[in-house]
């Protein structure tokens, strides 16, 4: 039997997953991130959660820009991750509007630390959060491909809270290779359905 390099597998996903992206037309995309977003701000899970987690997007990635705005016009704590430099770590920072985010690691906007209130990432503070998770693509048991940089999920492996991933139905597969600590989703939401996964034996 011919071995397959998992890492292959993954990086050729990614490859297909990015050309999907950028095959979107602006207003194609608009609509398809319009929608996603009045289904993840319709979840009782973000309505109910005083703390949104949401990844910053890039311009292929489902876009969380209006996330950010929305959560923080309906009243809510808004944290974003910074990359630590040096290491495969994140720390969250709270921020009030997009304007004080700046160009950080691998180009991303992030908020500035000297300048911004650090979220102590003690599991008490975390358990009624709400976490939005990126990744290039979904697959329906809930399980992420990222860009294989490992923050997410180093941070995921001991986040306590609800999570949901955003995801675009043309970038979904119906399973993705992971290995036995990767953590899924317990919501997956797309610009067509919303998901939900039972609780699993996934490390928390």
């Amino acid at each position: 039997m011919r071995y397959t390099d998992i890492r292959e597998v993954k990086k050729a996903l990614r490859q297909e997953f990015k050309t999907i992206r950028r095959s979107f037309l602006p207003d194609d995309k608009g609509s398809r991130d319009g929608k996603i977003l009045q289904k993840l701000t319709a979840l009782p899970e973000y309505r109910e959660s005083p703390l949104l987690l949401t990844y910053v997007s890039t311009a292929i990635e489902v876009d969380t820009h209006r996330l950010i705005e929305q959560a923080v016009s309906d009243g809510k704590r808004v944290a974003v991750p910074w990359c630590v430099p040096g290491k495969v770590e994140m720390k969250f920072f709270y921020v009030n509007a997009l304007s004080e985010l700046a160009p950080g690691t691998f180009g991303v906007l992030e908020p500035v630390p000297e300048k911004a209130e650090e979220l102590p990432l003690a599991a008490g503070m975390l358990l009624h959060s709400f976490c939005v998770l990126p990744g290039l693509g979904f697959d329906l048991e809930g399980y992420r491909l990222g860009y294989g940089k490992g923050y997410y999920d180093r941070f995921l492996s001991r986040y306590p809270g609800v999570t949901a991933g955003v995801c675009y139905t043309a970038c979904l597969k119906t399973r993705l290779p992971h290995g036995r600590y990767d953590r899924r989703a317990d919501i997956l939401v797309t610009e067509k359905f919303i998901k939900r996964f039972p609780a699993s034996d996934d490390i928390r």
